[in-house]
């Protein structure tokens, strides 16, 4: 049981007399109401509430039952607890509920009927990544038992921040691959000391991807609207397409990484998950922003403000060119064939479909890897010190892991940690001719691939069936099922964003587009268009509703 009902739906709308709110961010003082209800009256109001609420809906029809006054944040946060009370034990994907998500939900209430609604978020429940700072009640920890009793973030995460000022609320926090998945190499995806496993609504023995597993199993099973995953390499594009999700890796330095437990800083970045490309462009609207604590963010894109929901078009498709990374096909018949059915769509759009020779090289990635454990010790390191507690450092982790290997390491070891303890600097020649290797040479892939084929987007599968979890082995990642597309994007910097496809065996696969840096609105322009035409997503089955 994750949330102890400390309010009622009915006692809490009865208070909406109370004074509205100020200018400022919305408080987080516990409401307790006064009134308490009957159980039937509750239970009432509960069926009242379900019957508007429809398992898929997003957050556009939200907005308009709570202008219309048929439904109120409280509500709407009430709905979403209970389904996380009632389901999650089948996935374990939440790992808290915010204690003051309720009165959080009063206060916007108020606020609207005072007439003042923030943004499209405004009142709209949002789940985080484990790793990602809030200055409130719930914990930060990254799915480590060595954070648990770690001070409080002095400050929400910046993009945290921007959802709090949208007037989003943060609902509570997901379970993850424990360190984002950067602590063995034989890890099973989803798993976490603080967590345990966390499993795919489709089919429980399967893998839901990692290391945003949590909010991508979350948002498929409607236990919450909108989630926020980080992706370093696949973090976010693996688990949203393996749960049949729209997610989007933004380009780097569109998102603040301020306040994001670190992996590596050349590539890390927050991004939304979402059951719907309209529901995904809305959250990335609120957050995106020009954060003075990361330099990277001072940039053309974000010194204006940009709604990329005025990029949801239907027909933009036509007449653009899309290169298909022909690399990636041969591997899986099955997806194969489903893809070949969703290259048949673009075209069928009006799109020019162009073969490309686009793919990894052995360098690159090997580069890749060494800039991650060089930037893990580094940018964990300062985090942890800022972060103050007992444990400090890479080095005071794996000691903690030692000690304690029973409940943090049952399953998998260290190896990752060790690697990366080993290193020395950022001034390290290796650190830096690893960087320039693995930018350099991703960039200029995809740079190359676009101007050479003159095209507005490259297309590839994004993942194929996920594979039974596997506890003592591991992640099943190497076998010849496997299909990701989510390197070159991860490691150049620039966005890329997939869309449910279809289903192998009830197992979803999605369909990634990448870009340029900065070429969001392109992608979400082809990929809404592309959604459109499939309506592939489907929700989980039955069991889970």
């Amino acid at each position: 049981m994750k949330f102890v009902r400390s309010a009622l739906t009915l006692g809490i709308v009865a208070a909406l007399a109370l004074g509205a709110c100020s200018e400022s961010a919305v408080q987080t003082t516990e409401y307790t109401p006064a009134t308490l209800v009957s159980d039937s009256a509750t239970n009432d109001a509960d069926l009242a509430v379900n019957s508007l609420i429809a398992d898929e809906i997003s957050v556009a029809e939200l907005q308009t039952a709570m202008a219309s006054g048929s439904l109120t944040a409280v509500a709407i946060v009430e709905h979403y607890i209970n389904r996380i009370n009632q389901h999650d034990d089948l996935t374990n994907s939440v790992l808290e509920i915010n204690p003051d998500a309720l009165a959080i939900a009063l206060q916007l209430d108020e606020e609207r009927t005072a007439g003042r609604v923030r943004s499209p978020l405004h009142g709209i429940p949002v789940l985080l990544k484990d790793n990602i700072d809030t200055a409130d009640r719930m914990k930060t920890t990254a799915g480590s038992l060595a954070l648990v009793g770690a001070p409080t973030p002095d400050k929400d995460a910046f993009v945290v921040q921007q959802l709090r000022d949208a007037g989003a609320i943060i609902l509570g926090k997901t379970n993850l691959s424990e360190w984002a998945n950067f602590r063995s190499t034989s890890s099973s995806s989803g798993w976490s000391a603080r967590g345990g496993q966390t499993r795919n609504p489709y089919n429980t023995d399967v893998t839901p991807c990692g290391s945003s597993s949590g909010s991508g199993v979350a948002t498929a099973a409607n236990l919450t609207v909108l989630a926020v995953g980080t992706e370093t390499d696949g973090s976010i594009i693996c688990p949203a397409s393996n749960n049949s999700l729209v997610g989007i890796k933004p380009t780097l330095g569109l998102v603040s990484r301020s306040g994001i437990i670190p992996i590596a800083h050349s590539q890390d970045t927050a991004g939304p998950m979402a059951r719907s490309v309209a529901d995904a462009a809305v959250l990335l609207t609120a957050m995106v922003g020009v954060d003075p604590q990361d330099l990277i963010t001072l940039n053309v894109t974000t010194s204006e403000a940009i709604d990329y929901s005025n990029y949801l078009q239907t027909g933009a498709l036509a007449g653009k060119r899309i290169g298909i990374m022909r690399s990636l096909f041969g591997r899986n018949l099955q997806v194969d064939t489903l893809l070949e059915q969703q290259i048949a769509v673009l075209r069928s759009a009006g799109a020019t479909l162009v073969d490309i020779d686009m793919r990894n090289t052995p360098e690159i990635n090997a580069a890749e890897y060494q800039v991650l454990l060089y930037e893990f010790k580094d940018g964990l390191n300062k985090y942890l010190a800022q972060r103050g507690g007992f444990y400090q450092s890479l080095e005071h982790l794996i000691r903690f892991n030692d000690v304690n290997r029973d409940v943090q390491m049952p399953f998998f070891a260290q190896e990752v940690f060790l690697e990366a303890q080993a290193k020395s600097n950022l001034r390290d020649p290796a650190y830096v001719a690893a960087l320039s290797t693995a930018k350099t040479g991703s960039q200029g892939i995809i740079d190359g691939a676009l101007r050479a084929n003159q095209l507005d987007a490259i297309v590839a599968p994004s993942n194929g069936p996920g594979w039974l979890i596997d506890l003592e082995n591991g992640d099943n990642g190497n076998s010849v099922n496997y299909v990701s597309s989510p390197g070159l994007a991860a490691i150049s910097g620039y966005p890329a964003i997939t869309v449910p496809a279809g289903y192998l065996n009830g197992l979803p696969v999605g369909l990634t587009f990448m870009g340029s840096a900065f070429s969001e609105p392109v992608l979400i322009g082809i990929a809404y268009d592309y959604e459109q035409k499939t309506l592939a997503r489907r929700a989980p089955e039955a069991s889970l509703r």
